[in-house]
């Protein structure tokens, strides 16, 4: 028998209504009470006797998935003020390590160590790298390490010259940490102790006590979150300061081991930017003349001495932009695909590369030396493992550097497809397709849909390794790309946030609908995925339409909005009310509420489930799937499998390891594979 989790009478009240929440008690802070562990324990317990028919087979799955990989590893190298870099993985081992060498040197000469991650994460069960960051001199390296799972981060910094870690120790931080030109002083943002907003910048000189350390910068908005990063011309240490629908940045002179931040452009409510700088222009990439935004540059930072690099468009989307000496390499996406333009500085012409898959995933990668004439891109698609090119941007010559080793994979057993859809508005959403082209029959398969649908975030029809032990067995898989995500421009993610989330649940379900019309999968063999936002939509979906469903996979789900929300000590809380919106105004409140998954749990028949989580999640709290899942088997009506699986270890993105990875990874397919073969349920 499954576990039943205490009822214990709560009420939560706003705006007249009350709320009942039963399981309010299942929160804990701490992550220590004995209570609540043994409710977790118990419910793990559950999850491995059910699956335990299928124990063999989940073995086999992870070895399966591991098998696929390299035993032995390495980046292409790259190059940066004058070494050579990368990283490899030796055989069996499950973190990187970290190597240079001089850049004259040839690439098969010695290389030298930086850092061992495995050594480093000796000992625990969590390890995860923020940044390596070398200091301008070459000769001091500062890393951010966070070995709980809850992206907060230690800084350590190590003499590279005589091989030693000094004492200079930070606590409680963001990952990034950037130097000051002098190699004597860095700067590093922490984090609120409660709710984990990046929001202090500070400064720390070489030696000196950390209680010495200058505050440079706090913000006092908690709807911004605080980033540092080093401009292209290394003059500038840039604070970076993002809202949901507003951006501001402050400037400090990489010179001055004592400057004092200047605004670059104060904020305006609905105004996002980027910047950048080189070649004493500053390079701005606004939405100040369009929601898709457009690149401009200036010596000043005045708004009105802005020239127009490229326009702010309706159909293209720029995302993100590259410098170099005589180049300008713009990251952009058109009808929910990426794209790389390139324009030459000198003469303003301008050039996109040319792609050749149904739906793929371009982007820039490792450009360090702006004099070069070579740009380096990756480029993967649902059938093409990662493949990272070079690109003479002046003569067109292309350059194969290396292609993800995945073994026993053959391209040409697969096909993928992008196809619209329309939902039940008549807006046409894209959907990616991928499937084994000899298990494929039509109207036959098990189809698995996954969406996200969130914060303007596109999903990309990127290759997996792991999504092929889904296809080999039968499954054609889908990404929706659905509306609150960033696939096709702003516009398309504001049809999905705030009074228009439910344009979300429905775009999902009419795609589901529709690749069931259409054949590409089984009428009662469809199974939908989604983590974290996207966990969100799952619970919404099966509270639309479970009957449409033979199995849902929840990852990190975040499902309780409305008391979330309404609570301004939880990390991320402030910062999201832009997206969702504030519960505390009745309008918001009862608009959350009406699709919120675990207020809208009700007596009825549910797909079979399975719902992940780690205890030390800092973006979607361990008691949110925890409570839903407890709601979910006191109110549902069937027999239908429920499981909830907690890493007791790990947080938001599950385990750490190369390897360990596929523990969870091997779980869920296993599920999903048990219910299509009959095997389970």
């Amino acid at each position: 028998m499954p576990p039943r989790a205490a009822k214990r009478p709560h009420l939560l009240a706003r705006h007249g209504d009350v709320r009942h929440d039963d399981y309010f008690w299942l929160r804990d802070d701490s992550r220590q009470s004995h209570e609540v562990l043994g409710y977790l324990r118990a419910e793990n317990d559950y999850c491995m006797q059910i699956m335990a028919p299928l124990e063999q087979f989940q073995q086999a799955l992870y070895e399966e998935m591991v098998a696929r990989l390299p035993k032995k590893e390495s980046s292409v190298p790259w190059q940066r003020n004058g070494y050579r870099y990368r990283q490899c993985f030796d055989e069996n081992a499950e973190y990187p390590v970290w190597q240079r060498q001089p850049a004259e040197l040839n690439v098969d000469d010695e290389w030298h160590i930086l850092l061992d991650c495995n050594r480093r994460a000796q000992g625990g069960a969590y390890y995860d790298l923020g940044a390596l960051s070398v200091s301008p001199d070459n000769r001091l390296m500062a890393v951010t390490e966070d070995r709980v799972s809850r992206r907060q981060y230690q800084l350590h910094v190590k003499d590279l010259a005589n091989d030693i870690w000094l004492n200079d120790t930070v606590t409680e931080l963001s990952g990034s940490v950037v130097w000051a030109n002098d190699s004597a002083t860095f700067y590093y943002v922490k984090k609120h102790s409660v709710t984990l907003l990046p929001y202090q910048v500070w400064r720390h000189r070489l030696g000196d006590a950390t209680e010495n350390d200058e505050l440079v910068y706090q913000e006092e908005d908690n709807r911004f979150y605080v980033g540092i990063y080093k401009s292209r011309s290394t003059e500038f240490v840039i604070i970076a300061l993002h809202s949901t629908t507003t951006s501001e940045a402050w400037l400090l002179d990489a010179n001055d081991s004592s400057a004092i931040p200047q605004c670059f452009l104060a904020r305006k409510t609905q105004h996002e930017y980027d910047i950048d700088h080189f070649q004493g222009q500053f390079w701005v990439r606004s939405n100040q003349d369009g929601k898709n935004f457009g690149l401009y540059c200036s010596p000043e930072t005045k708004r009105d001495t802005w020239a127009v690099v490229q326009a702010a468009s309706h159909t293209v989307m720029v995302e993100d932009f590259t410098l170099f000496t005589h180049w300008v390499v713009i990251e952009e996406r058109e009808n929910g695909l990426t794209q790389l333009r390139l324009i030459d500085n000198r003469n303003g012409r301008q050039q996109r590369l040319v792609l050749d898959d149904p739906a793929w995933v371009v982007w820039t990668s490792n450009n360090h030396e702006p004099d070069n004439e070579w740009l380096r891109y990756v480029y993967t698609s649902m059938t093409r493992p990662q493949t990272v090119f070079e690109m003479n941007m002046l003569t067109g010559e292309r350059r194969l550097l290396k292609q993800q080793e995945v073994f026993g994979f053959d391209s040409q057993n697969y096909q993928s497809d992008r196809i619209w859809i329309d939902s039940r508005d008549g807006v046409k959403v894209p959907v990616s397709l991928v499937w084994r082209k000899d298990k494929f029959r039509m109207g036959q398969n098990p189809l698995l849909v996954y969406g996200y649908g969130a914060y303007g975030e596109s999903i990309d029809a990127d290759f997996s390794t792991t999504r092929l032990s889904l296809l080999d067995r039968g499954f054609v898989y889908a990404i929706a790309h659905i509306r609150g995500g960033g696939e096709l421009g702003q516009s398309w993610y504001e049809e999905g946030k705030l009074s228009h989330k439910p344009n979300t649940f429905n775009d999902f379900i009419d795609v589901c609908e529709a690749l069931l019309v259409r054949g590409m999968g089984a009428p009662g063999q469809l199974y939908a995925m989604g983590g974290s936002a996207g966990g969100l939509l799952m619970g919404a979906v099966a509270n639309m339409r479970p009957e449409l469903f033979r199995g849902i996979l929840a990852q990190v789900p975040f499902v309780d909005v409305v008391t979330t929300m309404l609570d301004e000590s939880l990390p991320l809380t402030t910062g999201e009310y832009e997206e969702w919106g504030d519960p505390h105004i009745p309008e918001d409140y009862w608009a959350i509420k009406a699709w919120s998954p675990y207020d809208q749990v009700t007596p009825q028949v549910y797909p079979h489930m399975m719902v992940t989580t780690g205890l030390h999640d800092s973006q979607v709290q361990y008691w949110e799937p925890a409570k839903w899942v407890a709601r979910l088997r006191e109110l549902k009506t069937d027999d239908h499998l429920l499981l909830l699986w907690t890493d007791l270890d790990t947080g938001h993105g599950g385990k750490s390891g190369r390897y360990q990875y596929y523990d969870t990874v091997a779980l869920e397919c296993a599920f999903l594979i048990g219910l299509a073969e009959q095997r389970l349920g």
